[in-house]
């Protein structure tokens, strides 16, 4: 394996060499720049610029900016198109070896939602991979019914194809097969450990300052790394530009406000600074015993986020900005677990956007500490944290038709986990470690193929163990409205859970770096690798049958070939620590997306299959789900389209569990042998089947319905007001099982809410 992934990792690199080389030729002629809203002057990304009469276009980044290179000299008209928008066209001249700076303002459709422009997302689909990627924004999340009048990123993740969560409470998700732990989710390039509150309804990410969220579920580029399965990335935004604006929301779950603004009065062409401020605090703790009595042991959540950013912004469109955060969370499960967890961190961004020049240049750097504890019955203590700095440099060099980037990742961070298996034994780790990567993409159109190799080079210091990471993913345009797509690659990671495979919920999260002991594998031979490692494999079909339908199929292999775990088998404190296993996952995910003026329907399936072994056993993971299926649905009405309803039901086979075989007296022996048995009183222990995950919970289900109405008071004034019905026929899904009592506790029951926004 190790030979096959130095050969590829060198026909990679040679190619992209080779590629660079080539597209260095003397250019004819550019243009470049940014595309923003007029309204606040926020940057749009994901908007279409195209030459008309040409074939040479572009699409924004994050950051709004654009770049077309290699064009004929000559007048030309520049399109600009990005939905809810005006288009905007201007006429421009190409000259010979000079690139034009030029900056869009788009104006929003006024009192109507706009038609989608199906050329404008066409020519995205069909220059962009788009393998196992989903891209949206805070207009999309706000799309599905709300639960507890509050839309967020973690309730529109939950319908997304291969996305599994286990639960509304103290659920954890897990992307096509892989654990939690694979999954790296990022803050402006800053990596958060956990970004769900125990609730698992609500996210760490504010809906109102994202910008743009990329969910990767597979098969992702280079210059994302240390991790096995899945990304998710999301941007903020920068702040209004213009002028104080703000929000300030209440429903039965929490409170929160927003408040952004100018630093300075806002002008054209100068350089400018702004802030954003926003927090949310919980109190359904406290009010659910009053307003949702029938609810058996109340909804024991309590959390706290707040997160502020600073930008500062050239006339050429380079910034800096600064951010931090302060998440904090409670689940207190009485005479089951109580649970706490605090995150901070601080962030700097700077991006340097030449005046001349072909080319697009990002740094990175931030802070961040993550710390766990819970107590549970037996009142052994559980502690973890994880805390370290992320420095990162990316150079984007534009070609014609597409674009090379590369750079560095610096990563150095310390875990700390004190734990007690269900047998007492403990296990703990300290550990120092530092990370260093380096990557390279290449993403050129040739006709109608859509090419992208990239490579990675992760060094993981701790284990000095070096990681080669060849990848490529592909698009083939067969017709206008019919094309073919393909990723494969190399992945690693070497954080590892502390999660157990006994239950379905754990509300108790850890992290550990790749341990320095020896590991042995689950053929008895020692492991050569201390990394846990996977490759992926995926074919898609994306169609579009109609106007703003889209049809997309994904069939999917992911082959785990090193997975570390705590040793749940752990007997006695001379055992090893951690176990490894081999896994694999495969299915299919479908998704059937409908976008016009008035009507939104979103349709997710998938199908999979999800194995590991041990050595001992071929065992299902424990949030191994057969079928899930989602749909969602969104019908904007009124004169002025000021009213919107909204439904969305969830269907999912039941998670696999390992059921109880029996019960013993669990003697604690406190005198060792001298412990007289005779007077000792010992508590319940619980056997359980040699069999993992041999049984499985009943279905899940659920339906939720919303109704949302606007009132514009004035120019800049705006009242909302929503309704929400959670779990609207009450449906008893399981949520945990006391063993020993065999008292059930089930998921969130239904919850009728109201909430009420004020922006300004």
């Amino acid at each position: 394996m190790r030979k096959i992934q130095l050969a590829l990792c060198c026909i990679i690199a040679i190619l992209l060499l080779s590629i660079s080389t080539a597209s260095a030729q003397k250019q004819l002629g550019g243009v470049k720049g940014f595309i923003f809203n007029d309204k606040n002057a926020e940057p749009l990304p994901f908007a279409t610029v195209i030459l008309a009469g040409t074939n040479n276009g572009s699409v924004t980044d994050v950051n709004g900016f654009f770049n077309i290179v290699n064009a004929p000299v000559g007048n030309y008209k520049l399109v600009v198109k990005y939905i809810g928008f005006v288009s905007d066209t201007q006429d421009i001249a190409i000259e010979a070896g000079q690139t034009k700076n030029i900056k869009v303002k788009l104006k929003e459709q006024e009192n109507e939602l706009v038609e989608i422009k199906v050329d404008a997302k066409r020519q995205e689909r069909k220059t962009q991979t788009q393998v196992s990627t989903i891209s949206f924004n805070t207009k999309t999340i706000e799309r599905i019914p709300t639960i507890g009048g509050e839309p967020d990123l973690a309730q529109f993740l939950q319908i997304i194809p291969g996305i599994v969560f286990t639960g509304d409470q103290g659920g954890q998700m897990y992307v096509r097969g892989g654990a939690a732990i694979n999954t790296l989710f990022l803050l402006d390039g800053m990596p958060i450990y956990n970004p769900f509150h125990s609730i698992g309804l609500y996210s760490v990410y504010e809906t109102e300052i994202i910008k743009n969220v990329d969910v990767l579920t597979g098969g992702f580029p280079a210059e994302y790394g240390n991790r096995t399965s899945a990304v998710i990335d999301v941007t903020t935004r920068d702040g209004n530009k213009k002028r104080i604006s703000g929000k300030v929301t209440g429903n039965p779950f929490m409170a929160k406000a927003l408040v952004e603004g100018p630093m300075w009065k806002y002008k054209e062409d100068k350089g400018i600074g702004t802030f954003l401020v926003t927090g949310k605090y919980s109190y359904i703790d406290k009010v659910a015993p009053g307003l949702y009595p029938y609810v058996s042991g109340g909804i024991p959540y309590s959390f706290q986020d707040i997160y502020a950013k600073t930008t500062f912004s050239t006339k050429s469109g380079s910034k800096f900005e600064m951010f931090g955060f302060n998440f904090r969370d409670r689940a207190n499960f009485v005479n089951i677990a109580d649970t706490r967890w605090n995150a901070f961190g601080v962030g700097a961004n700077f991006t340097l956007v030449p005046v001349r020049g072909k080319f697009f240049f990002n740094t990175i750097f931030n802070y961040s500490n993550y710390k766990l504890n819970q107590t549970e019955f037996d009142n052994r203590p559980r502690n973890s944290s994880i805390g370290g700095f992320n420095l990162g440099m990316n150079f984007t060099y534009y070609v014609k038709n597409g674009d090379i980037k590369y750079g560095i990742q610096i990563t150095g961070f310390k875990t700390v986990l004190e734990f007690y298996n269900v047998l007492g034994n403990k296990i703990d780790q300290n550990q120092n470690t530092t990370e260093f990567a380096a990557y390279a993409k290449y993403r050129k159109n040739f006709g109608k193929l859509v090419f992208e190799p990239s490579i990675r080079f992760q060094y993981y210091g701790s284990l000095g163990e070096i990681s080669p990471e060849p990848r490529l993913r592909l698009k083939y345009n067969i017709h206008d409205k019919f094309r073919v797509k393909f990723a494969t690659g190399m992945f690693s990671q070497n954080l590892i859970s502390s999660k157990s495979d006994r239950d379905v919920v754990n509300l108790f999260n850890g992290f550990l770096s790749g341990p320095e002991d020896r590991l042995t594998k689950i053929d008895g031979e020692e492991a050569k690798s201390k990394l846990q490692k996977s490759v992926h494999a995926i074919l898609g079909f994306e169609y579009e049958p109609i106007n703003n339908l889209t049809l997309n199929l994904e069939p999917y292999l992911i082959y785990n070939t090193q997975l570390i775990n705590i040793n749940r088998n752990k007997l006695f404190q001379s055992d090893p620590n951690y176990m490894i296993e081999k896994g694999y996952s495969y299915g299919v995910d479908f998704l059937a997306k409908y976008e016009s003026k008035r009507l939104f329907i979103w349709l997710g399936y998938s199908l999979a299959w999800n194995k590991r072994n041990d050595g001992n056993q071929i065992y299902p993971p424990h949030f191994d789900r057969r079928h899930n299926a989602n749909i969602a649905a969104t019908y904007t009405f009124g004169k002025k389209l000021n009213w919107e309803v909204s439904a969305r039901f969830n269907l999912g086979s039941g998670f696999p569990f390992t059921r109880t075989a029996g019960f013993y007296e669990d003697l604690q022996l406190g005198n060792g042998i001298n412990t007289n048995i005779n007077g000792e009183n010992g508590t319940v222990g619980i056997m359980y089947e040699t069999k993992l995950n041999n049984g499985r919970l009943p279905i899940y289900h659920r339906l939720d319905l919303g109704l949302k109405k606007k009132w514009q008071l004035g120019k800049r004034v705006e009242i909302e007001s929503n309704l929400g019905l959670s779990n609207v026929y009450n449906r008893n899904n399981l949520f945990y099982i006391n063993r020993v009592t065999q008292e059930k506790v089930f998921q969130l029951p239904i919850l009728p809410t109201i909430g009420f926004a004020f922006k300004f």
